[in-house]
């Protein structure tokens, strides 16, 4: 999508000039000191017309490689997912795509239903009592949680499961650096959360246990086991879950979660080069007032007609800084929009299904990997991500891959230095059999 603009002309400035009664635009500045005034011309290139900047920018985006080009198994958080065509058609009506915040309920009815309808549905997902109207991205989202813990118990350490996100780690760690709250890692065992270690590691100052469902590594967690371990310290058990998989899988609040988060970018957001995204948060009621960012509520006018409005704000921008839940003040609405587009257009039978492919074609690129001499080291019931060993440093398979149009994986090398020489290879419901024989075929070839 391109959007023009109508340029200034040197008539309009001058118009404007002489109307605030100026002579020049100099003169707007002679309040400052000439001495301190830049008086050198900028290094930047010479303006273009619209035209050629279009082609130079064009050509440039051309040497990106990108998943319409190429076959995509990067996933590693960020997932490329079916996105019914539907979704860029509505939001790209003006009325949500230029939308500010509705603070104006009598105009604002449109954008505060389709809020209220993504809370509804990631709240059905998540098997939780009620979510808020969306975060900045699923990192952002595990942080506030920890937050919340934090607070709610008045406890001052946080157990985070290395099977959760690296990234997602990065962020809570730096939440919790300004809230003096300690972070303590839960190894993995198997490619899941060791339970003998988080038996060990709690204590009666643990605000909460955090962990992945399914885990960076593509494996299913025992939520049941490691929620009754958290409760039993009287912490709050925080789960960080992939939507689409809960389409399938048993929901974490129907497993002891008191908190559960994550991205919804699976649900018609494209990758992006790294965002922007959409955070959910969803809780209980017992903490409904504790949730940071927006919720909107359903009520009814004074001639008893439905609408729906902002509730609930205990945001510092609404009330005293040291009263607030939280200083998140915005919510990404437009992509929320884009999640709630996609879920209404699978719809409760589409969703099962295509969460149900990605497990189907996930289980058969494992079984080829390893008919193919490939080791997969963690066995244990998965999603649509596998960790498969390879001989050679994986920069370099992924380097010869993409000549072949084909992007791989996720070196695991870099952040799990114990697994050098090991992929996370996504299979999501848009991979054919075809395709996923081909990179087998491939990835051997690379790996003698």
């Amino acid at each position: 999508m391109v959007h023009r603009y109508l340029p200034m002309t040197e008539q309009d400035r001058k118009d404007m000039l002489a109307t605030i009664g100026v002579e020049s635009v100099d003169e707007l500045f002679s309040d400052i000191p000439e001495s301190v005034r830049f008086q050198g011309l900028y290094n930047i290139r010479e303006a273009k017309s619209e035209s050629a900047l279009l082609k130079e920018l064009k050509q440039l985006a051309a040497k990106n490689e990108d998943t319409d080009s190429n076959v995509s198994f990067l996933g590693a958080g960020i997932y490329n997912h079916y996105k019914p065509v539907i979704v860029d058609h509505v939001i790209s009506r003006s009325e949500f795509y230029t939308a500010y915040t509705p603070y104006q309920p009598e105009i604002s009815q449109g954008e505060l239903q389709a809020i209220f309808e993504f809370q509804t549905m990631i709240a059905e997902l998540t098997g939780m009592d009620l979510a808020n109207s969306s975060m900045y991205d699923g990192g952002t989202s595990l942080a506030e949680a920890g937050m919340l813990a934090a607070g709610h118990t008045r406890r001052k350490k946080l157990l985070v499961s290395e099977a959760i996100h690296p990234e997602y780690r990065d962020v809570v760690a730096t939440y919790a650096y300004g809230q003096s709250i300690e972070i303590v890692l839960v190894p993995t065992n198997n490619g899941v959360t060791d339970i003998e270690q988080l038996k060990e590691l709690i204590d009666d100052n643990t605000a909460g246990v955090m962990v992945q469902y399914p885990n960076f590594f593509g494996q299913v967690e025992d939520l049941q086991t490691l929620g009754d371990i958290t409760h039993e310290a009287k912490g709050l058990f925080i789960v960080s879950a992939n939507p689409l998989a809960l389409g399938i899988l048993t929901p974490p609040g129907k497993l002891g979660a008191d908190i559960t988060v994550g991205d919804a970018q699976v649900f018609g957001i494209p990758e992006s080069f790294g965002g922007p995204y959409c955070g959910y948060f969803a809780t209980t009621t017992k903490l409904m007032r504790k949730v940071p960012g927006r919720l909107v509520g359903e009520t009814v006018d004074q001639e008893g007609r439905r609408g729906y409005v902002l509730t609930l704000q205990a945001r510092e921008q609404h009330i005293r800084r040291e009263k607030a839940t939280s200083n998140i003040c915005s919510n990404q609405a437009l992509l929320a929009l884009a999640a709630s587009v996609a879920m209404t257009a699978l719809g409760k039978k589409g969703v099962q299904e295509m969460a149900k492919q990605n497990i189907v074609k996930t289980r058969y690129a494992k079984n080829a990997f390893e008919a193919a001499g490939f080791t997969v080291p963690f066995q244990g019931a998965h999603f649509n991500e596998i960790v498969v060993k390879t001989n050679k440093a994986v920069s370099d398979i992924n380097k010869q891959l993409i000549e072949d149009g084909i992007i791989g994986g996720f070196d695991l090398g870099r952040t799990y230095p114990e697994l050098e020489n090991h992929v996370l290879l996504a299979v999501t419901e848009l991979r054919t059999k075809e395709e996923i024989d081909a990179l087998v075929e491939k990835m051997g070839a690379y790996n003698a």
